[in-house]
């Protein structure tokens, strides 16, 4: 089993969500989130005063996922999210090493 975070821009989330339903994932977890990267923030105008943004808005989406679907969910992700343009996101793939439910105390796989 693994465990997927990716860091993707907002306006983004109902197609990954989307594209991730239609490969058959189970649950998602999202939170927002604020960072940088590469993009290192930006700078704005408001009402004649310029400021610095460091933290940028994004969102993290977190998938429990078996590992016969971890391509398929990497590919969804990297399509869906993608607008070619800095700021994109990143994907993290980690190994998880037990999930268990806890309505029922079902472990692994049956528990995702």
């Amino acid at each position: 089993m693994k465990l997927l975070t990716a860091i993707i821009k907002p306006f983004k989330l109902d197609e990954v969500r989307e594209a991730l339903s239609a490969i058959g994932t189970n649950g998602v977890t999202v939170s927002e989130v604020k960072g940088f990267g590469r993009q290192k923030g930006h700078t704005e105008l408001y009402r004649g005063s310029e400021y610095v943004i460091d933290f940028l808005p994004k969102v993290k989406v977190e998938i429990a996922i078996d590992d016969s679907l971890l391509e398929a969910a990497i590919e969804a992700i990297t399509t869906a999210a993608n607008t070619a343009k800095i700021g994109d996101g990143k994907i993290f793939v980690s190994h998880l090493e037990e999930v268990i439910r806890i309505r029922t105390g079902e472990t692994g796989t049956n528990a995702l």
